[in-house]
């Protein structure tokens, strides 16, 4: 029998064990790390470890709608409409938010041209935001090093050839010889900044009128303080009043686009524009935020030192070159900017953006924004037309979406331009590649201006007047005659055949001939319209006047017959495409041997001014013998 002390004794201590077991496993509830919310990137969660801050990007759940963008008539008209939606969107969702950090001192900046806030605060601070409603989710800001071409040696930097290789490449200068330069054209650049009064820019700079200055709405500094990750001070401060490049990169890219100073150096593609700026990365370190700063001001730029409220859309520009990248693997969502951009094209600006510099392998274009389908991306080729080994090369995968990329390419590999002081140097990168594009569609806007402000039917004229380049690499499944491929694109972008083919053209063709049987009771017409252009025309009308004293005996299609004319339903009208009508006239009454003449035919379109209209066209009723057809053209 055993102990009855003993055993209250041990069913005593069982019950303390029991106790402090349970004890210990509530512990870990209340001391437990927290987990994070799905909502907030991993990076921000890991800089805010240990009571740490970081500034990180606040993404609302509403967006601005613009669906209505594209309907909207004229760049001007377009581009209020979007930045009033942008700015009216923001203000009215933001207020909360704003309301809550003003009212702790938290450091914050708004913005409108995507639905989003800056914060520097810690974990709590995020947690509690991501919780918000309003919010869609907290997303990093990461510090991104673009890695930057470098000057070539010396024994590369030669005297000026004039007009440099590159641009001739792209035929610039035969579109010079006609007369377009790319005046009445406004270009922008985000970079490392610009050396304004460089020789081959000053007098294209849109602040600069041959005797004073002023920067304001020409010129902004994303740059507040210093990055982490680079040297105390900066050769150009911060929130430079006064355009600066910290590096040689931004000024070495807008060369491209527009620079000759005059004296034998041209080294730009469209010198009759005119240029703005904005420095996004100090000395080659930006962040999610610089990126988007500058795009806001493009999108509505303001005085030297104002606030993005004092925007003022009228004065954006036309295109904006991007030769740099953010990059997933070092903390910067695929995705982040993707609402920037396609904001940005929206209000019709065309976005051209380098493809990257990750090459050979395929799929290796997989940065942002290169990798979106709302921005114009460009790979490199060399002298020989050949594409460069270090252009990134498509499908884009880190999205999943499949896209090919990059769009069009161009001259990217030793190419001569302008660096700050007042010399040259020549570097290599699909970022000296980007630049071309962004002059070539100044060149094509000066020369046909019914195209600015729209950016589809623009990239549509750049990727079908390209020079076709051919590629055995099978990137994404290409064919080795394929074109458009994973590799250059639809080609090496063409100045002069952009600029042909920019202009709306249609031609117009008929053939005359008589059914089998005699004697000949029917005239058969059919005529033919051809869209000649790289643009897609809209309301394409084929119309014909019968020949006098004929009777219709049938017409094909869809068509109205008044006073005569047959005037068929109007259809749009792809690049290269046909639209075909037919009719027959009896001519059972007319003597064998008669001559018919068809003179009053043509086509017209929205986009042509003068209708084009056709030679005429003559038959023989046949005696015996069936007539060959008898055709006729003209194009106009």
């Amino acid at each position: 029998m055993r102990d009855s002390r003993t055993t209250l004794t041990g069913e005593a201590n069982l019950r303390r064990a029991l106790l402090a077991l349970g004890l210990l496993a509530l512990l870990p509830l209340g001391f437990a790390r927290p987990s994070r919310p799905a909502n907030i990137a991993p990076r921000v969660w890991e800089e805010t470890a240990d009571g740490g801050e970081t500034t990180f990007l606040v993404i609302l759940r509403e967006q601005a709608d613009l669906a209505g963008a594209a309907r909207i008539a004229g760049r001007a008209t377009r581009g209020r409409f979007v930045v009033e939606r942008l700015r009216a969107t923001a203000s009215r969702t933001q207020v909360g938010l704003r309301r809550l950090l003003e009212a702790r001192g938290v450091p914050h900046r708004s913005f409108y041209v995507v639905n989003m806030l800056t914060v520097t605060g810690d974990r709590a601070l995020a947690t509690e935001l991501a919780g918000r409603p309003e919010v869609d989710r907290i997303a990093a800001n990461p510090s991104v090093r673009a890695v930057l071409p470098r000057p070539l040696p010396a024994p590369r930097v030669a005297a000026p050839l004039a007009v440099e290789w590159n641009v001739r490449r792209v035929n610039a200068d035969d579109v010079w010889a006609l007369g377009y330069t790319g005046e009445g054209v406004v270009v922008a650049g985000q970079d490392t900044g610009y050396d304004w009064d460089h020789p081959a820019l000053i007098n294209q700079y849109r602040g600069w009128n041959g005797i004073t200055v002023t920067h304001d709405y020409n010129w902004h500094d994303a740059i507040h303080e210093n990055n982490p990750h680079t040297s105390p001070g900066n050769p150009c401060g911060f929130d430079a009043p006064v355009p600066c490049d910290d590096s040689d990169h931004g000024t070495h890219t807008m060369g491209t686009i527009v620079g000759d100073d005059g004296a034998g150096n041209q080294i730009g593609v469209a010198p009759g524009a005119r240029w703005i700026g904005c420095r996004n990365m100090e000395e080659g370190w930006g962040t999610p935020a610089t990126y988007t700063e500058c795009f806001e001001f493009f999108l509505a730029p303001y005085p030297v030192g104002g606030d993005p409220s004092q925007g003022d859309p009228a004065l954006a520009p036309h295109v904006i070159n991007n030769s740099w990248y953010c990059p997933p693997d070092e903390g910067c969502d695929w995705d982040t900017l993707q609402t920037v951009v396609e904001n940005v094209r929206a209000a019709g600006i065309l976005v051209v953006v380098s493809a990257g510099n990750d090459g050979p392998a395929c799929s290796t274009a997989q940065h942002p924004p290169a990798i979106y389908g709302a921005a114009f991306s460009v790979g490199a080729t060399d002298s020989a037309d050949q594409i460069a080994s270090f252009s990134s090369r498509g499908p884009v995968t880190v999205d999943g979406s499949g896209r090919r990329k990059p769009d069009v390419s161009a001259p990217g590999v030793e190419v001569r331009s302008s660096i700050p002081g007042t010399g040259y140097h020549s570097m290599s990168g699909t970022s000296m590649a980007g630049p071309h594009v962004a002059g070539v569609a100044a060149l094509l806007w000066s020369a046909v201006p019914d195209l600015i402000g729209d950016v589809e039917g623009t990239e549509t004229v750049l990727e079908r007047t390209a020079q076709p380049q051919t590629t055995t690499q099978g990137c994404g499944g290409d064919g080795p005659e394929d074109v458009p491929n994973n590799v250059y694109g639809w080609g090496i972008v063409d100045a002069l055949a952009a600029v042909e083919g920019g202009r709306p053209a249609l031609g117009v063709a008929k053939a005359a001939s008589f059914p089998p049987g005699l004697p000949a009771r029917l005239l058969a017409y059919t005529l033919v319209a051809t869209n000649t252009s790289a643009l897609t025309l809209t309301n394409v009308v084929l119309t014909d006047a019968v020949p006098a004293g004929l009777p219709l005996a049938w017409a094909s299609g869809v068509y109205t017959e008044a006073g005569g004319v047959i005037t068929w339903a109007p259809a749009d009208l792809g690049p290269g495409v046909h639209l075909t009508a037919a009719f027959a006239v009896t001519v059972a009454h007319l003597p064998r041997g008669s001559r018919v003449v068809n003179e009053r035919y043509g086509v017209r379109a929205s986009e042509v001014v003068t209708p084009v209209m056709g030679l005429p066209v003559e038959a023989v009723v046949p005696w015996r013998l069936l007539l060959v057809p008898i055709m006729r053209e003209w194009e106009g």
